[in-house]
């Protein structure tokens, strides 16, 4: 990991542990979406979830989110969502 004078180096197995937590939560997200298709509702047609991006989990600071982005391990979206590459 090459950093900046500017960029604080942020440690191997934090960035892992973010990664993990960020597919985790966006699993989380279509499965929770998923399971909504299923009721009566008129606007729901039954499809797979089509969620593109999610905000991070707050566990980790912003910057391990936008170190993982400036790596391509995940997407920036703007307006703080992320989505994988």
């Amino acid at each position: 990991m090459t950093n900046t004078p500017d960029t604080p180096q942020i440690p191997e197995e934090t960035l892992k542990r973010a990664m993990h937590a960020f597919k985790k939560r966006l699993k989380l997200t279509k499965l929770d979406q998923e399971s909504k298709l299923g009721a009566r509702r008129p606007m729901t047609s039954g499809k797979k979830s089509d969620v593109m991006g999610i905000m991070p989990p707050n566990d980790f600071p912003r910057e391990v989110w936008a170190e993982l982005a400036r790596q391509k391990q995940l997407k920036d979206m703007g307006g703080g969502f992320y989505s994988l590459p």
